[in-house]
């Protein structure tokens, strides 16, 4: 007996669907070889929100992302470490991310220091989130953004430039 003749219409139909569902994006969190960017054979808008609400950056060919928050009443800016999909931290041994600022004409750099989380058991030097205070960031809401050099599970990325709040998805 064939099992695919055994299931009622609409459960052939549903189970084709999610096959095909699941076959369009991938499961896995590897985008290094997935170039969004490029026509790859289907029509689908691919689009990854930052869990936090912020501002995606994206790292390579969507291989990882970093998710930045600003948060005006205290002039910080929170800075998350994930994967290609934005759904999963990544921790990184990294004592500090150097982010290069330009703010009306003006650029300075911003180090953005690793954040312990009891809760997950993150501390720096193997942690997902980083974080700097500045009065700036008070009252800007605008400014372009540069990391000169980062590194991620053995994979380093140079020269990383955005827009915020825009991003460079």
């Amino acid at each position: 007996m064939n099992p695919a003749r055994s299931f009622p219409s609409p459960f052939r139909v549903l189970a084709m669907g999610l096959a095909t569902l699941l076959a369009g994006c991938g499961g896995t969190d590897d985008h290094a070889g997935h170039d969004h960017g490029n026509d790859h054979g289907h029509d689908h808008k691919h689009e990854h929100r930052p869990p936090h609400g912020g501002t995606a950056v994206v790292l390579g060919r969507e291989a990882f992302h970093l998710e930045l928050v600003r948060t005006a009443e205290t002039g910080l800016l929170t800075c998350y470490v994930l994967d290609g999909h934005m759904e999963s931290f990544v921790r990184i041994p990294a004592t500090s991310l150097a982010l290069e600022t330009t703010v009306s004409n003006q650029t300075s750099t911003v180090a953005l220091l690793p954040v312990a989380n009891a809760a997950t058991g993150e501390k720096p030097g193997d942690t997902s989130q980083f974080e700097a205070k500045a009065d700036w960031l008070k009252t800007t809401t605008n400014f372009s953004g540069r990391f000169p050099s980062l590194t991620v599970r053995g994979v380093s990325f140079t020269n990383v430039t955005f827009r915020f709040p825009e991003g460079n998805e």
